[in-house]
């Protein structure tokens, strides 16, 4: 079963999608944009142009550097060289490259920002952010770097949130997976309901009350048995 519905409201999953995204950690592979401006907010011009990858949509486009994080974790920067900025997050690596670019200007501010094509997984799966280092990717092919349906998933209820519209597929038969395994578009989210278990859920919210009664329960029969 496949549908598209705008039942569910997107934003929703898209503010979980943004979360998730704020703790993602650069690893290798990724492709990061740079820009570093000074204290008065003029964007610093690349002095070794060489080092970078240069990207111009159209004539009148602004030049865009993109830097590879090398599979040692590494990546290069204009001026400031080499940093390690493998299991950062694009925050913690800001910081870092901020530090390295005051030796050479007075309170300057750095922006970076992923290039790569991305899609982000949420729910029984866990909140992840998946690559997509290759075109053509199918929805369970994604489902599969993250670790694939488990236990705990609702293999009938998986939701692709694209723009403002989300996309119902139902993976529990044969036909569903037909009709549901559709391409992967960069920027999409993912949504995999997980299955609810009543008592297993109130059994954990209610841990500290069920520890305390036990406890006082065998307090009860020490006393008993001292007497």
């Amino acid at each position: 079963m496949f549908r598209s519905s705008d039942e569910s409201k997107p934003e929703v999953f898209k503010r979980e999608a943004a979360s998730v995204d704020k703790n993602y950690q650069i690893q290798a592979n990724d492709l990061l944009q740079l820009d570093v401006f000074t204290n008065k907010g003029e964007r610093i011009v690349d002095p070794n142009p060489e080092l970078t990858q240069t990207v111009a949509a159209t004539a009148q486009s602004t030049t865009v550097f993109n830097y590879l994080v090398e599979s040692n974790g590494l990546v290069k920067f204009p001026m400031i060289g080499q940093l390690q900025v493998n299991g950062l997050t694009i925050r913690q690596a800001e910081e870092i490259a901020q530090k390295e670019y005051a030796k050479y200007f007075n309170d300057p501010f750095v922006r970076l920002s992923f290039v790569n094509k991305r899609v982000i997984v949420l729910g029984a799966v866990g909140g992840q952010v998946i690559p997509l280092t290759n075109q053509n990717v199918t929805l369970i092919e994604v489902l599969a770097l993250a670790k694939g349906l488990n236990n705990e998933a609702k293999a009938n209820n998986i939701k692709l949130i694209r723009g403002e519209h989300v996309y119902q597929i139902d993976f529990s038969t044969i036909q569903g997976f037909k009709d549901g395994n559709m391409l992967i578009e960069p920027g999409d989210v993912v949504y995999v309901e997980p299955i609810r278990r009543p008592f297993t859920e109130a059994l954990r919210d209610n841990f500290t009350v069920i520890s305390l009664i036990v406890s006082l329960s065998t307090l009860v029969v020490v006393i008993r048995s001292v007497k």
